[in-house]
């Protein structure tokens, strides 16, 4: 019971300490019958899809909901290194400046 405690408050702290990025558009009655548009694609109603920009949306009669997937780097070696979005893994690299080949290390992220 008390791991079952332990994991529990854990949990609220990471739920907590996240940062996704959300949005939202609400519809109009009958504007959405056929389902969701957003950046030119139509999203089937009830359907939960990955967008190309790396986004979780969520599409019903009255709007479509989307939140991030990726967590945002905010704590690293500006200096030397430079965040790029991976649109395959749907997350951040952070790279050096002077050879993107190679990770940087010590990043801290949110999100």
């Amino acid at each position: 019971m008390k791991s079952f405690l332990a994991f529990l408050v854990a949990m609220g702290i990471i739920v907590a300490l996240s940062d996704a990025h959300c949005f939202s558009k609400r519809y109009k009655p009958g504007q959405a019958d056929k389902g969701c548009m957003l950046n030119g694609k139509l999203y089937p109603l009830g359907h939960t899809e990955r967008t190309d920009d790396c986004y979780r949306c969520s599409c019903s009669r009255t709007q479509i909901a989307c939140c991030s997937i990726f967590s945002t780097p905010v704590a690293y070696d500006k200096e030397n290194c430079k965040v790029v979005l991976n649109r395959k893994s749907c997350d951040y690299d952070v790279v050096y400046k002077n050879d993107p080949s190679k990770e940087c290390f010590e990043v801290r992220r949110v999100g």
